[in-house]
């Protein structure tokens, strides 16, 4: 059963119609099959055309929809023989923050990523995505092990930013993020991060300091959460959608700033309407920016990712 989005409601009661369609022709030996395959033709073309024209508050919805893939969503469709390893080796292991060996188009890599959780019992094991000092220290431990043993970096960023907690503070999360932008900035080998749902604040960009950055066509990614940017400047979360208009958060607005560098299209209506679909096309883009810099020598990587920051927002 999916769940519709405010936008999506013309879309609910047509696919509402169709299912009625469905049940009445079971139980009916009336022939309406071709009257299912006009409202199903026309429910398709609503929904592209709703998903053509998404304001940048309407993506930040999809981004975060519950049914939206998540990490194991991607393990699972677009890597192969993922080996999970846990714990940063100072205080514990973080489950927001997942990692690992894996497969990708049969090459080696090291996989880490934000897991959000689909339920309430494992959002919560997940802390909904926000990783802590000891979630971004693993990912550091990670990355050295991918540059001492060859291995390129994939990262799969979505969260809504790091945790805000007083045990995380206590535990240094301002500098866990810092070291973890460093050690992206200084890895010997090729690395390739995607937004796959939200991209927030600094929780986001130490996992993304990567030589090529992707984005999902619904993402977003962005300094600070629309309702915490309407908050500051409004002092009301309820113009969140006129924060999301100016502050770019899309991966179409962010394209054309340089900030990333490539969008992968999802399927019609959303990653999470075709999860499998969704993963594939992500695990083919992230194979061919990896086969890219494959060949390029370690100074090369470094210098290019560090010319790439720096000239943004020149």
């Amino acid at each position: 059963m999916i769940a519709y989005l405010d936008f999506e409601k013309p879309v609910a009661q047509l696919e509402e119609r169709i299912s009625e369609l469905r049940q009445t022709s079971e139980n009916d030996e009336v022939d309406i099959s071709s009257e299912l395959a006009r409202l199903e033709t026309k429910s398709a073309e609503l929904l592209a055309s709703t998903y053509a024209s998404l304001t940048p508050w309407q993506k930040t919805q999809v981004a975060r929809h519950p049914a939206r893939p998540h990490f194991r969503d991607y393990v699972e469709h677009a890597f192969e023989d993922f080996m999970p390893l846990g714990g940063d080796r100072y205080f514990g292991d973080d489950l927001a923050i997942m990692g690992g060996f894996a497969k990708l188009n049969g090459r080696r890599v090291m996989l880490i990523g934000h897991e959000k959780g689909h339920d309430t019992q494992s959002r919560l094991k997940h802390n909904f995505g926000m990783g802590k000092p000891e979630g971004y220290r693993k990912a550091i431990r990670l990355m050295d092990l991918a540059g001492r043993f060859g291995l390129p970096v994939v990262t799969l960023v979505d969260t809504s930013g790091a945790f805000p907690g007083i045990e995380a503070e206590e535990r240094g999360q301002a500098e866990a993020i810092a070291r973890s932008t460093e050690a992206c900035l200084a890895l010997p080998v090729p690395m390739v991060a995607a937004i796959v749902g939200e991209g927030g604040s600094g929780g986001a960009v130490a996992l993304a300091s990567a030589e090529r950055v992707l984005m999902l066509e619904h993402s977003v990614y962005s300094v600070i959460s629309p309702e915490g940017c309407a908050s500051i400047l409004w002092r009301t979360s309820e113009k969140a959608a006129e924060a999301a208009q100016a502050m770019k958060v899309t991966a179409q607005h962010l394209k054309r700033l340089k900030v990333i560098d490539r969008i992968v299209k999802e399927p019609s209506g959303g990653a999470h309407r075709d999860p499998v679909a969704a993963a594939k096309r992500l695990g083919s883009a992230l194979g061919e920016e990896i086969d890219a810099l494959a060949d390029l020598s370690s100074e090369t990587l470094i210098r290019a990712r560090e010319e790439r920051f720096l000239q943004l927002g020149g």
